[in-house]
């Protein structure tokens, strides 16, 4: 496989993600599901947690696919696991989902299992590198339909109602807080424009709580979430404004919004993630304020034997929203 600068990034994002799949809603998933269907919650699908597929684990290529095969430079690419061909579970085609900034596939990975009947995704992101490793492995659908994948190379904020045409859902994950304003504008537009539901997880919302608790814990979160409310090539970034921006958009195009927290918690069971996260949470509050630097390194000695002895929680606040759904 061609070796990518985002190698460390996707290391970041396969470490997370059984904690990203233990904090998304189930909930939002049981309305979205009972929206889709029409016939209400599917049996044995629901709630949290890393789903399987029909096989027990993730699903694996078959027909023929061996891996993602992009067309082109930077073009899409296909995957399609399950037994059998996709068929039509509306009567001419299957759910068509679209997942903005897909990384390297934890949204499909959880949701898809989730979701009864055939399915077609429609991965989108700015890197080709991360979409490569997104098409390694493709789940299978709830009740064993088959799931197809395509990938798109592009940019998200500038996404429009066409990019989206033909979707019965789009979907994001951990996405929202690094667009600005104008880029929340743009992205809710061309959802409502086309109509369909929207599901968008793991927001931060700027609530971090340790436990134990010490007095620089609020100090190096202000300068956290001012970090992520800085300015990036002319670009004002949300950061934990996201989440209530993107609500209020949604409400200007007259979609509801349902909002449920989805908290990441991280204990002993996962100390090398609480570990990689908090060394990122207080790189970004020194690279904000500098004259953190001296206390935060005394305190980071501290906070890190803790958790390595497993002495140490946190509680790191997303939201989760379904729009488009009453």
């Amino acid at each position: 496989m061609t070796a990518y600068a985002t190698d460390p990034f996707a290391d970041w994002l396969r470490l997370r993600e059984p904690a990203d799949a233990d904090a998304r809603s189930g909930e939002l998933v049981d309305l979205l599901r009972a929206r889709l269907t029409g016939t209400g919650t599917a049996a044995g699908a629901g709630g949290s947690g890393m789903p399987t597929t029909a096989a027990g684990g993730p699903g694996t290529a078959t027909g023929g696919a061996a891996g993602l095969s992009p067309a082109g430079e930077g073009g899409p690419g296909m995957l399609v696991a399950g037994a059998g061909s996709v068929t039509p579970l509306r009567g001419d085609r299957p759910w068509v989902v679209h997942d903005l900034g897909s990384g390297t596939g934890s949204m499909l990975r959880w949701l898809a299992p989730l979701l009864p009947g055939p399915q077609r995704w429609v991965l989108h992101d700015r890197d080709p590198g991360l979409l490569v490793r997104a098409g390694a492995a493709v789940p299978v659908a709830a009740d064993g339909s088959p799931v197809e994948v395509t990938t798109r190379q592009g940019d998200l904020t500038r996404l429009t109602a066409a990019d989206l045409a033909d979707a019965d859902l789009v979907t994001a994950s951990a996405l929202l807080d690094m667009f600005s304003a104008e880029e929340i504008t743009r992205v809710v537009t061309a959802c409502a424009g086309v109509g369909c539901p929207s599901l968008f997880v793991l927001s931060v919302v700027g609530r971090v709580v340790f436990d134990p608790a010490d007095p620089l814990d609020a100090e190096i979160a202000a300068a956290f979430d001012a970090h992520q409310r800085r300015t990036v090539d002319g670009r004002d970034l949300l950061g934990p404004d996201a989440a209530a921006a993107t609500v209020a958009e949604f409400g200007r195009h007259g979609m509801p919004v349902t909002v449920r927290p989805s908290p990441w918690r991280l204990g002993p069971d996962r100390a090398a993630l609480l570990v990689e996260w908090f060394d990122g949470w207080c790189d970004a509050a020194v690279a904000q304020r500098p004259e953190l630097a001296d206390r935060t390194a005394a305190y980071a000695r501290w906070r890190r034997a803790e958790a390595r002895a497993g002495r140490l929680t946190v509680t790191v606040g997303h939201d989760d929203l379904l729009a488009g759904v009453e």
